[in-house]
């Protein structure tokens, strides 16, 4: 998880810099970088008595979109958590001045727990594989039920139109990626195939699902979650950068995805275990319906109508990731060792969110050409 500093910092600026800043910190500090962190570099930072933090810096060089690798917004979140109830690390200063590190970057707390690459936790037994999920849904639910306004986060996104945002960014970020070109080897990155074709349905108002607003994580999924070591609960929530308020479809259909990615026959995406969940492969895992259950007994709210729809354009989304990994792997800006596999998924994901929208089609004629009625709902909010 975490070894080889591949990009380095200065630790002379860093360690005056913290001096300054962060008291807690004492100097002289041991840096070591985690393997994850595919979109801003992360560090693991040791002080000289043994305590662990963690820096999260912009990745270096020429950024391909503007809104990406915000770990400003990922601290400003982090902040404004403290008030509630979700697991999350204690954020302690966020830096701008990019003449300390080369790029911005904010310092948290080490989270000491258990964290799965692969959604389906291997090496536990059953029974704790079945609550360990449980709590990743049950902490959702309690995150889309978090009183934004309250916490001073109502300007981090606007109510309704989160699909229609979320159509144009995506497109706009993969129009961009397509032009990186590999410094190895001269050619550039590419189009995610079928593109136009999944715009001008996702962009059909009447086939989107009813409104609904709330703070949502962006990136919600087993392997940004951190379990306690010894008990199947949630302690900490991380990766932040993509946090808006927008609609929890979105979250609760990225944490179940695998459900829907098993059965596309070629086992989309970069996890092997993927194949676990068709039913009854994996004893302890539970059914998606279980998922809805759960996170409905809280939120009140039963996603189930809407999940065919929100796994589409999953699919999509996630081809997107997969061509920025490529394309910020290309331009040597990753900070991740796992990039170049990522990034070989785009094409597979591309043909998977395809064939979801293919068949979406097919349904919307076969119902006479009706979608989504068109409504707005927002969730019911209450303070954790």
């Amino acid at each position: 998880m975490v070894g080889t500093v591949r990009q380095p910092v200065d630790l002379q600026a860093l360690e005056s810099y913290l001096a300054k800043h962060i008291h807690e910190i004492r100097r002289p500090i041991n840096v070591k970088q985690f393997g994850f962190g595919e979109s801003n570099p992360t560090y693991l930072l040791t002080d000289s008595d043994g305590q662990r933090y963690v820096l999260r810096k912009r990745p270096p060089g020429v950024l391909l979109s503007p809104t990406a690798h915000r770990v400003d917004r990922e601290y400003r979140v982090l902040r404004a958590l403290e008030q509630t109830g979700v697991p999350a690390p204690k954020a302690y200063h966020f830096c701008e001045d990019e003449t300390v590190l080369g790029t911005a970057f904010y310092i948290m707390d080490f989270v000491d727990g258990r964290i799965y690459s692969h959604p389906s936790i291997p090496g536990v037994e059953p029974a704790e594989r079945m609550a360990m999920w449980r709590s990743a849904v049950e902490t959702l639910a309690k995150l889309h039920l978090v009183d934004f306004t309250s916490i001073g986060l109502q300007t981090l996104g606007r109510s309704g139109g989160f699909y229609n945002r979320q159509i144009k960014t995506f497109t706009a970020l993969s129009e961009s990626q397509a032009k990186a070109v590999d410094k190895a080897t001269g050619c550039s990155i590419g189009v995610v195939p079928h593109l136009e074709e999944m715009n001008t349905f996702f962009a059909d108002p009447s086939r989107q699902p009813p409104e609904r607003s709330a703070l949502i994580h962006g990136d919600y999924k087993i392997d940004n979650i951190v379990f306690h070591r010894t008990e199947p609960r949630v302690i900490g929530i991380l990766d932040w950068e993509m946090a808006t308020i927008g609609h929890p479809l979105s979250d609760f259909g990225n944490l179940t995805q695998p459900y829907a990615t098993a059965q596309f026959s070629t086992y989309v995406g970069f996890n092997e275990d993927v194949p676990d969940f068709m039913p009854g492969a994996l004893p302890g895992l539970p059914a998606r319906e279980h998922c809805v259950k759960w996170y409905s007994d809280i939120t009140g709210w039963d996603p189930t109508d809407e999940l065919a729809w929100g796994d589409a354009f999953g699919a999509f989304r996630l081809a997107v990731v997969m061509q920025g990994i490529a394309a910020r792997h290309a331009l040597g800006q990753s900070g991740s060792a796992k990039a170049q596999g990522f990034g070989s998924q785009r094409d597979q994901n591309a043909a998977w969110a395809y064939s979801l929208v293919k068949d979406l089609m097919k349904d919307v004629k076969k119902n006479g050409g009706s979608g989504f009625h068109d409504r707005t709902l927002i969730i019911t909010q209450a303070k954790l």
